[in-house]
């Protein structure tokens, strides 16, 4: 197959998306597809008469570490040759449109919110992972927990806020403060006290206008892919120090990921069958990740979030996944495109 893989952006996840991108990238083409690898904000540059001749062009292995730090996004604004303010690079639709799909690698709000995927529905692209409204939806997390709760799915109480609509209310201490639609933890803290409470709003309200504050759950912390409605095995995560942030994610050796997760195999249907429902009350095609966590004093497991397009880097839960079911990481990648390729046809 010709594989377009997007990546990149001008999300906080940029660099996560870039690892994503060339690892996906590698191992489609060792599996004998022909890729073109694009930077979503830069897209490409090389001089062609025809955009499937791109496909048939050798191309050097990739292959891309997540820093410590989150990138800085205006630097590499400055870097962009093309005198415009469109968040897609020049030629990006034009090769899209010549490859059989495109496999979006992009990770945070540009990436996972809908709009691209809009944008690329309405240029006919088959692309993989959610649509539109599944990915609108699962990336704004007030917008999910109404749904969880709709769907009977426990999830932590909440509140949502808007910037600079002050005093700020809060839920009561410890809580969590985050961004509301965004990702791999960026800009995100547990707070014990309000002494705390003004710098970790201030944090947040960094990256975005709205942020969750949400009653802090002590429990287990759970992971659950599902792949077309099917949920994978369990992952437990163990932060070494502190909690599951930028660092902890990213970083190999900063955290312990059990797979499949010690929880026993009562616990290991119920987190299984509520990802599952998470997958269907989102709305959500083709694949997914949720995240729980498990209070294990009151037995209960709340949701978190869901993730439409999940990590695929060399430290990545669902690859860890895949390889507790005897499944490749070249396997995985055409399995995510197989099942997304079937939803044109449902």
């Amino acid at each position: 197959m010709n594989i377009a893989v997007l990546c990149g952006g001008i999300s906080n996840e940029r660099d996560v998306s870039l690892s994503t991108g060339a690892g996906v990238a590698k191992a489609l083409r060792e599996r004998g597809h022909k890729v073109v690898l694009m930077d979503l904000y830069f897209g490409c540059e090389e001089a062609y008469t025809d955009p499937k001749q791109l496909f048939d062009r050798p191309h050097g292995e990739e292959d891309y570490r997540v820093k410590n730090d989150i990138p800085d996004l205006e630097a590499i604004k400055a870097l962009r040759r093309q005198d415009n303010d469109s968040l897609m690079g020049d030629n990006v639709i034009e090769i899209c449109r010549a490859a059989d799909i495109t496999f979006l690698a992009l990770h945070g709000e540009e990436g996972e919110n809908g709009k691209l995927q809009a944008a690329l529905d309405i240029a006919g692209i088959k692309y993989t992972g959610s649509g539109y409204l599944g990915s609108a939806i699962a990336m704004n997390k007030g917008l999910s927990k109404l749904l969880f709760r709709e769907n009977g799915i426990p999830t932590p109480p909440a509140i949502k806020l808007k910037k600079g609509n002050v005093p700020y209310d809060d839920i009561g201490f410890p809580c969590v403060v985050k961004p509301c639609s965004g990702g791999s933890s960026v800009g995100t803290s547990i707070v014990n006290g309000p002494e705390e409470y003004a710098a970790a709003l201030d944090l947040a309200f960094r990256y975005e206008k709205e942020v969750i504050v949400e009653k802090y759950i002590k429990g287990r912390e759970l992971t659950v892919g599902v792949i077309d409605g099917r949920a994978m095995p369990v992952i437990e995560i163990i932060p070494k120090s502190g909690f599951y942030d930028y660092k902890n994610k990213y970083q190999a050796g900063a955290t312990d990921e059990i797979c499949p997760a010690q929880i026993g195999p009562e616990a290991t249907e119920r987190v299984q069958r509520l990802a599952e429902r998470v997958n269907r009350a989102l709305m959500i095609d083709a694949y997914c990740r949720a995240d729980f966590l498990w209070d294990t004093e009151s037995d209960e497991m709340y949701c978190l979030e869901a993730n439409t397009l999940p990590g695929m880097t060399p430290t990545s839960l669902i690859p860890q996944m895949a390889a507790a079911e005897g499944m490749s990481f070249g396997e995985l990648c055409e399995k995510l495109i197989q099942v997304s390729l079937e939803k044109y046809d449902k």
